[in-house]
């Protein structure tokens, strides 16, 4: 968490800057974890103080801002970050503050409680070498059904835990693929090459619809409140999840107590009896 549909959130969130110039660079005083930052602070603010925003991007679990001098400064949220263009939830962790001028905002800040996110300043170059293909696969609102089965039909990992992998799709996490795998109808601990077509199609269809509406609800606020959008407002997709955090609740179609198990560490949410466990399927720890 922040997943695909937090971080389209943001990125939608600070699009007023665009076409804002930064005036400064500032890493605000924080007691806890300091961010990291690529290259150092004063190499970064060299490269973009006077420099205009000219598009506000996304790179799977990333925001990016391109500016005038084609550079981009990449946010990386990773657990609890944020980007605002309001008050932060709380400013003891506010970590760094762009100031605007010449536009709607004045100024982005990113907040980080745990402070595991990381921002960097790429040139063209860099930018190219961080997300070609092989180290950030194809954006998960452009997969097709046939992409998935390409890209992750011959793993032997269970389809759950392969959805998971930046590489090979980007932008989808841990909660997104318990409801995604729901809505398909797929058990998650089916392994990838017993996949079918058919499934996979499933599984296109259901992460569009899913992360779509994610996104229409702006994200979900999960019960440590962490996630906000850029005006400090929770998202309210937490409000239609399906299975994610149901264990033992019913399950919305069928009535079945929602199960939970544990896959790559993670806990995974789905239903016993509409995510039927086929011949391939291996169990996980309950």
């Amino acid at each position: 968490m922040p997943e695909l549909p937090e971080v389209e959130t943001m990125r939608r969130g600070v699009a007023p800057a665009v076409g804002c110039r930064i005036a400064t660079l500032e890493r605000l005083s924080c007691p806890r974890k300091p961010i990291a930052l690529h290259p150092s602070l004063a190499a970064m603010r060299r490269g973009v103080e006077g420099r205009r925003i000219v598009a506000a991007e996304r790179a799977g679990k990333r925001v990016v801002l391109r500016l005038d001098s084609e550079d981009r400064l990449i946010f990386e949220p990773r657990m609890t970050g944020l980007l605002l263009l309001a008050d932060s939830p709380d400013p003891l962790y506010a970590r760094l503050r762009l100031g605007l001028t010449g536009g709607a905002a004045p100024e982005i800040v990113y907040w980080d409680r745990r402070g595991l996110g990381n921002v960097r300043l790429a040139t063209p170059e860099e930018f190219t070498e961080l997300f070609r293909a092989g180290k950030l696969g194809p954006d998960a609102l452009t997969m097709t059904g046939e992409s998935y089965r390409e890209r992750l039909g011959a793993s032997r990992r269970a389809v759950k835990t392969a959805l998971l992998d930046q590489r090979a799709v980007a932008g989808i996490g841990n909660l997104y693929a318990s409801e995604i795998l729901f809505v398909a109808r797929v058990h998650p601990a089916t392994p990838c090459c017993r996949m079918t077509a058919a499934q996979w199609q499933r599984v296109n269809e259901a992460a569009l619809a899913v992360l779509e509406e994610a996104i229409r609800y702006e994200g979900s606020t999960l019960s440590d409140g962490s996630y906000r959008n850029a005006l400090n407002k929770q998202g309210s997709y937490q409000n239609a999840h399906r299975v994610y955090a149901r264990a033992d609740r019913p399950c919305p179609r069928c009535g079945a107590p929602v199960r939970r198990m544990v896959q790559a560490q993670r806990s995974t949410f789905y239903c016993a009896v509409c995510q039927r466990r086929s011949g391939g399927a291996r169990s996980a720890k309950s």
